[in-house]
């Protein structure tokens, strides 16, 4: 049970949500939930941290790119006019590049955040990670329309706010990524032994 209560998981509240002055709704909806946050800084990350960060196989860059060619059908919008290519892979590519300047672009905050599937609880929150099809009351739903197709014919990253992990494994590896252990902290939120302590 002790594993279940306190898992634990990355959030990244993005350089637009950020500039947005939606930091602080983002920890209030997360803290209101009954999570706790273990671990905050701000920080300003390279492309290298990036690299790091996303993964590095070539089939995620084919799946980026397969998305946008989705995307295209879907809306019958041209890639070549608007990406100079119909190449998965070389759409991929660009897509990664304009997802990297979008998060090099300004101050991303991180949060560590525990609490009972913290996982599942905060992509809750967050909202579909394409935020025109995020249901009302998610972070998403609530503060941003972006479409997959707009930014691809911008060529520009989709402006969604905020990361959640998506895995225990994969909410591992990014802590371990974007915080040192002695920046995550331990201690008993007022209300735990109310709500969830036997």
């Amino acid at each position: 049970m002790k594993q279940i209560k306190e898992e634990r998981t990355l959030v990244l509240v993005k350089p637009d949500g950020v500039m947005r002055g939606l930091t602080g709704e983002v920890i209030k909806r997360i803290e209101r939930r009954g999570l706790k946050v273990v671990a905050l800084k701000m920080v300003q990350v390279d492309r290298k941290h990036l690299e790091d960060h996303f993964p590095k196989e070539d089939s995620w860059m084919e799946r980026l790119g397969e998305k946008g060619l989705k995307t295209f059908a879907e809306y019958k919008i041209d890639p070549k006019e608007h990406m100079g290519t119909d190449d998965k892979k070389q759409i991929g590519k660009i897509v990664k590049d304009s997802l990297f300047e979008y998060m090099t672009s300004g101050p991303i905050v991180a949060l560590v955040i525990e609490g009972i599937h913290a996982i599942d609880m905060v992509r809750k929150l967050a909202g579909n990670t394409l935020p025109v099809f995020a249901e009302m009351g998610t972070v998403r739903g609530d503060f941003s329309v972006d479409s997959p197709a707009v930014a691809n014919v911008e060529k520009r990253a989709i402006k969604n706010i905020m990361h959640a992990s998506e895995t225990p494994e994969e909410a591992a590896n990014e802590i371990d990524l974007w915080f040192d252990k002695d920046e995550i902290h331990d201690y008993q939120r007022a209300e735990q032994s109310v709500a969830f302590d036997a």
